[in-house]
């Protein structure tokens, strides 16, 4: 599959919701041939359903295989893989760190000549969890990685294929005879469209733009404004209710003792209320990327007659 003449790039967790996001904007690049790595079954069907012409691999990265060597023989990897929910502490490890040992192990000594890989600004948050720590061990191996490369810090993101942050609670929305919020809902949110990230991602691939960015959402919005927002532009009726968040901590605590893998767990409420502020820098200066505003983000990513109506599984 593919051209010969053409470079080859690597994507790990591609069929997760950057990884869809970012592939129909690679795919413009003729002179790219994408291999598209995933462990998801149903995620990584889907996304070779949607893009039969590039090459997908269905593998565990957390276990060193065959995939290695694909790898290794790329001309540039761009490493999205992550566990972002849960409540196992070994899956955040397996997924986040493991996975990406896997990944560097063979980058190094290979053919790679350029990496992309996308941390996260929790590292620079106060949140202390599973997915944070794992993220800040995650984003320190690449400190002895010498193949040109560029970290990449993204506040939480929200797009087509959305399943577990924005795109959840626009689902819950539809179906819930009220939307609760807890406490007051004040709560400073930075959300970054991934139509943007996955722009700069192919700026980076473009340009091999190296170094260490934190990328936040331009807007800051709170949280029960976000939600006013996606109800205003879904034009759903269900009425926001605010609750206390005590309450609300009852209620995920009872709903997970039903669910191993809720949608949104104890954890994520925490991070939630977390008086968190993340440095906004220039990035549409930097990576020559225009910036969507908030509620156009929204809308395409709500009302895009492709891919809007795409839910990815949990």
């Amino acid at each position: 599959m593919g051209n010969p003449l053409n470079k080859r790039v690597f994507i790990t967790g591609a069929a997760g919701l950057v990884g869809q996001n970012l592939i129909p904007k690679l795919k413009s690049m003729k002179d790219w041939d994408i291999i598209a790595a995933d462990k998801h079954t149903t995620n990584t069907n889907l996304l070779a359903e949607l893009h039969p012409d590039i090459e997908v691999i269905e593998t565990d990265l957390s276990e060193a295989g065959d995939w290695q060597a694909t790898l290794a023989d790329c001309d540039a990897a761009i490493l999205l893989h992550a566990q972002i929910g849960g409540l196992d502490e070994t899956e955040f490890h397996a997924n986040n760190i493991a996975a990406t040992e896997h990944c560097l192990d063979v980058i190094q000594p290979g053919k790679v000549e350029y990496v992309v890989h996308a941390s996260s600004s929790v590292v620079n948050s106060m949140a202390d969890d599973f997915y944070t720590r794992s993220k800040t061990k995650q984003e320190k191996l690449f400190l002895d990685l010498e193949t040109p490369h560029i970290v990449l810090r993204p506040t939480l993101m929200f797009g087509w294929f959305d399943r577990k942050h924005v795109g959840w609670l626009r689902r819950f929305m539809e179906r819930a005879p009220v939307f609760p919020i807890p406490g007051n809902g004040r709560y400073l949110r930075q959300p970054l469209y991934a139509g943007d990230f996955s722009a700069i991602i192919q700026a980076c691939l473009e340009n091999r733009i190296e170094g260490t960015y934190n990328i936040s959402g331009q807007e800051r919005i709170d949280y029960i404004d976000l939600i006013k927002t996606m109800k205003k532009v879904t034009q759903e009726k269900t009425p926001i209710l605010k609750i206390p968040y005590w309450v609300f901590y009852g209620l995920l605590r009872t709903y997970a003792l039903f669910d191993r893998n809720p949608p949104f767990t104890i954890n994520q409420l925490e991070a939630l209320v977390t008086p968190d502020v993340f440095e906004v820098i220039d990035w549409p200066g930097i990576f020559d990327v225009e910036s969507t505003p908030l509620q156009t983000a929204l809308e395409e990513t709500f009302l895009d007659p492709k891919y809007s109506q795409i839910d990815l599984d949990f």
